[in-house]
């Protein structure tokens, strides 16, 4: 089943605030939440799923609370790492690596070598990214091959910009379904490139609490559409 799902990981201080917990809390038990539906996608037989965790955006929180993720990301590849790599799950994390914590970039690297030769999931982890900037470091890149005089303006097409975005790491770059949670109804600068005919789907529940059966009425709801692609249907 060569079907690329992608969520993002939302809502996580809105559940802790709502329980009278500190939002450390609510990141922890999103963490949790996400180890449930990487299970399942890896079961349910998707081949790759890109997960939201962390935006350019999201710089501008507190530091305390920036720093926590830092350590949480950290202690989850430590504590999680070699049964990902046991069940089969490739490991790739896209965004602008140069902002995370040495150590944290260490670790990256370590688990993307580690299962690079995985592949009955591959799992992107989309860390300090936004698709804004992947668009602008594709741009850059492409720029520096015009001026190196490797490839000319004219070659620039589409299939050149696809190969300098960040989701150059997977074979199937372009996600079937967008799962939002939080009940927010935008994409909040994902993947703006990849998504162009993705099928959306925004759920009320925060993501600590979208579970196995949240999951399963999103691709429900995704067998039931139509996809054209622009053709019209005779």
């Amino acid at each position: 089943m060569h079907f690329k799902a992608n969520t993002t990981i939302d809502g996580n201080v809105r559940w802790a605030r709502r329980r009278g917990l500190p939002s450390w809390s609510g990141h922890e038990a999103g963490a949790r939440a996400l180890r449930e539906f990487v299970d399942l996608s890896r079961k349910w037989g998707i081949r790759v799923l890109t997960v939201f965790a962390f935006s350019c955006d999201n710089w501008v929180r507190p530091k305390m609370e920036v720093d926590f993720l830092m350590s949480l990301f950290e202690g989850v590849i430590k504590s999680e790492i070699n049964n990902l790599d046991r069940e089969g799950i490739r490991i790739s994390v896209i965004g602008d690596s140069s902002k995370l914590p040495d150590s944290l970039q260490k670790l990256i690297s370590e688990a993307e070598e580690k299962t690079k030769d995985n592949f009955r999931l591959q799992l992107i982890v989309a860390v300090s990214y936004s698709g804004k900037y992947d668009v602008v470091q594709a741009c850059k890149s492409i720029s520096q091959k015009v001026k190196d005089g490797l490839i000319q303006v004219e070659d620039i097409n589409e299939s050149v910009i696809e190969q300098e975005l960040e989701t150059n790491c997977t074979e199937f770059p372009y996600p079937d379904l967008l799962i939002r949670t939080g009940g927010e109804l935008r994409v909040s600068n994902f993947l703006l490139w990849q998504l162009a005919y993705t099928e959306l789907f925004f759920v009320p529940a925060l993501w600590p609490d979208f579970g196995k059966a949240e999951f399963a009425e999103a691709l429900i709801s995704f067998q039931q559409r139509q996809r054209r692609y622009g053709r019209r249907d005779l």
